[in-house]
């Protein structure tokens, strides 16, 4: 088992305020969910993105509201490291403003796309996950030399992967495990979709970005 623990960050650029500030808001969200006790389940109900709702044209609102729910201690932890690992630098480049409006679109344009392939699963759809796939898409695009430091559990060490394979070899996984997984859209379960059409928003923006010359990532290329 492998997973990132840090990266190389850009110098210069916007200061990561809006990554610290989704972060801060997630655990809070998480803090208060957990503290409704058995109530939590109508919590979700209210706020999480469930498919058939959406095809019935209802809970609209939830396609942004279920970006900031978490179902777990782990589920949390493991999509806040890499909104902490990533979106600084994805921030910098983009600016405090901007960052805030891509990153909230490709959480909703994440939420749509597995509603698109899950339209009559009544299970509730939760996570920042679609929202860090979108920033891991345009990480790709912008710092494709980054390094990424991985810790590799089997030998208790770090070692360093460039993004390009690191995210690259992720979006496979997500890919193969869409594939792969039950076809009952009410088995409860990952939303991979979420994480597929996340990730190509992000891409395909951060592609638009540069092909306009509206965003230069080279002149954040220096890193400390």
């Amino acid at each position: 088992m492998i997973f990132p623990v840090g990266d190389e960050n850009v110098v210069g650029g916007a200061k990561p305020y809006v990554t610290y500030t989704f972060i801060g808001l997630n655990v809070l969200v998480f803090l208060y969910s957990i503290s409704l006790g058995n109530n939590i389940g109508e919590f979700y109900q209210a706020y999480a993105t469930i498919p058939f709702q959406i095809m019935e044209g209802n809970g609209w609102i939830s396609l942004l509201t279920n970006i900031f729910l978490h179902g777990g201690l782990m589920h949390i932890a493991g999509n806040m490291l890499f909104l902490w690992i990533f979106s600084d630098n994805v921030e910098a480049v983009l600016g405090n403003i901007w960052f805030i409006i891509f990153y909230l679109a490709g959480g909703i344009f994440a939420s749509l796309a597995h509603v698109a392939f899950n339209q009559s699963s009544m299970i509730p759809s939760l996570g920042a996950s679609g929202a860090l796939s979108a920033v891991m898409g345009a990480y790709l695009v912008f710092f494709p030399k980054s390094k990424i430091k991985v810790l590799v559990i089997y030998i208790f060490r770090n070692v360093y992967i460039s993004a390009l394979y690191f995210l690259g070899l992720w979006f496979i996984v997500q890919v193969i495990s869409s594939l792969w997984d039950s076809n009952d859209p009410n088995s409860p379960g990952t939303a991979w979709w979420a994480h597929i059409g996340g990730f190509l928003f992000g891409l395909l923006v951060a592609l638009v970005l540069k092909k306009l010359q509206i965003i230069e990532p080279k002149s954040f290329y220096k890193r400390a």
